[in-house]
């Protein structure tokens, strides 16, 4: 398991950090370019105030201890964050999360639908796309308070999802609450402040309200109602988290992952959060 983490946190911080600091990732989108599901307002606040405020924390806390603000501190500080402290945690946390969720996104109009191999892997686990957005809902919603959604790759390298509390992840160890073991690839923010301006306390309409491209990216299903499909899923970057899974084999890297032995780079050289 550490060797897939390592690699994955590892191209999640590629451009996170400069020198000994970490710094906030450039969306590879414009504020408005999520209209009409994320508004240009929330966007604003929630990369350059929230976000903002999760690496500024983080760079302050690793300035008191060893962590040097590297990609191997940002992945130790993951694994390690509950046992070394709220501060690594909640910051380090929050930066990893958001710089996946940024990337996780894409404008309506340049959303892809999931590859064969992808599609497959949804379909073996959740019986369709339709199953995925149910179960990926329902963990959402039974978040009470503020958290993450996720959808990752399990140790056995099939499909799951799992939902964490305030700034926690799955990479996480030690955590208080049982989560499924995982390597995130899908996460949603359900803390307030992602959707409050836009849908105020109605959560489930930020998780399960509207369609636009969900057509575009079904299994060949029919095509669904807006009161059956997830804004999110209007936005979902397919290709990134398509990255995530398959970059280095997503077979070979699952096997791997489940005998505990370190993964090999992936070939392209690609970063998980480059725009």
């Amino acid at each position: 398991m550490a060797g897939l983490r390592f690699w994955l946190v590892s191209l999640a911080a590629s451009g996170l950090h400069a020198g000994d600091v970490f710094t906030l990732p450039a969306l590879p989108y414009e504020y408005d370019a999520l209209e009409p599901h994320i508004d240009a307002e929330t966007m604003k606040i929630h990369h350059g105030k929230h976000h903002a405020a999760y690496v500024a924390g983080l760079n302050a806390a690793i300035s008191k201890s060893a962590n040097d603000g590297s990609m191997a501190a940002l992945t130790k500080l993951q694994s390690e964050a509950v046992k070394v402290g709220a501060a690594h945690r909640n910051h380090g946390g929050g930066h990893y999360n958001h710089a996946l969720f940024w990337v996780n996104l894409a404008p309506a109009s340049s959303s892809s639908e999931p590859s064969p191999d992808l599609a497959a892997a949804i379909e073996d686990k959740f019986g369709s796309l339709e199953g995925l957005k149910e179960a990926f809902a329902k963990v959402a919603m039974s978040r009470f308070g503020s958290g993450w959604a996720w959808l990752g790759v399990t140790p056995q390298g099939t499909l799951a999802v799992t939902s964490t509390a305030n700034q926690d992840n799955p990479l996480m160890e030690g955590l208080e609450y049982k989560v499924e073991k995982m390597i995130p690839i899908l996460g949603l923010d359900v803390w307030e402040h992602a959707y409050y301006l836009k849908y105020q306390n109605r959560r489930a309409d930020y998780v399960a309200l509207l369609q636009d491209l969900a057509v575009q990216f079904s299994l060949s299903l029919p095509a669904p109602s807006s009161s059956e499909v997830s804004a999110f899923w209007s936005i979902v970057n397919w290709k990134k988290a398509e990255f995530g899974m398959f970059a280095c084999g997503f077979m070979e890297a699952a096997m791997t992952f489940a005998r505990g032995q370190p993964v090999p780079p992936t070939p392209t050289g690609g970063a998980l959060f480059a725009p």
